[in-house]
């Protein structure tokens, strides 16, 4: 990243290790401190408007998750001075904590923190869910900090579309070629490229520092936007290339 220009990246999406929930090939080096460099690399590195999506989630370790994704959150905020946009939840189908059901919920959910330096410069909203009210008229209120409330705009005068921006929560199955593309723990698609078409715009520069597989370099290809990947370890960097070689 020390090569890559000031503010010269319109958006970064990676999924950075998660604690020491994986071991990758034995060569994980994770910690707070390794994380606060990074951070503020690829602060240096975003445009003005520019959005960061960092997918994390917790370890458990002696019956407590260690909230480290939290810290993380913070140190981009009060330390890199951007912007905490949205705070999202990428719904899994199912749970991989071995045990957990023993002592607790089962956890199907990862964060993925939206940060921003200042406002987002694009925002293009997907569309995709269904409306239980299609086709009838605007009804309803909103209510006041003061605890009124007032009608919703257009209320009787527009009709509800069939389709509504989607809620920040998405749910999404887990990604299941990661034997085919030899990643223990490969980022799914359709969370790179829903996110790529949210936030940034065709023919921007998107950057992944934590590659792994390549899904970001597939999805930014897909959609028509410039890509910088990076990946530390041959034995992910050398298929991921092939991967997107051939899309």
């Amino acid at each position: 990243m020390k090569d890559i220009p000031d503010g010269s990246v319109n958006m970064v999406i990676t999924s950075p290790p998660y604690d020491n929930i994986r071991t990758y090939e034995g060569s994980l080096n994770w910690s707070f401190d390794v994380f606060k460099p990074i951070a503020k690399e690829l602060t240096r590195c975003i445009s003005k408007g520019g959005v960061i999506v960092w997918n994390v989630g917790d370890e458990t370790i002696n019956g407590s998750e260690t909230g480290s994704s939290f810290r993380q959150a913070l140190y981009f905020k009060d330390e890199c001075n951007l912007n905490l946009h949205d705070t999202m939840i990428w719904q899994k189908s199912t749970f991989s904590a071995v045990g957990a059901l023993k002592v607790r919920y089962a956890p199907v959910f990862e964060y993925m923190f939206v940060f921003s330096n200042g406002k987002p410069n694009t925002f293009n909203p997907i569309k995709d869910r269904k409306n239980i009210h299609a086709n009838v008229e605007h009804h309803g209120t909103v209510r006041q900090k003061n605890g009124s409330t007032i009608a919703v705009n257009g209320k009787g005068k527009k009709t509800i579309n069939e389709f509504g921006q989607r809620f920040n929560v998405w749910k999404i199955n887990e990604e299941k070629n990661s034997k085919k593309h030899g990643h223990p723990a490969m980022f799914p698609i359709q969370i790179a490229n829903d996110h790529i078409i949210s936030w940034s715009n065709p023919g921007d520069l998107v950057l992944d520092p934590f590659s792994g597989s390549g899904t970001t370099a597939v999805a930014a290809e897909q959609c028509g936007r410039k890509w910088i990947c990076i990946e530390q370890l041959p034995e992910y960097y050398y298929p991921a290339i092939m991967r997107v070689a051939g899309l």
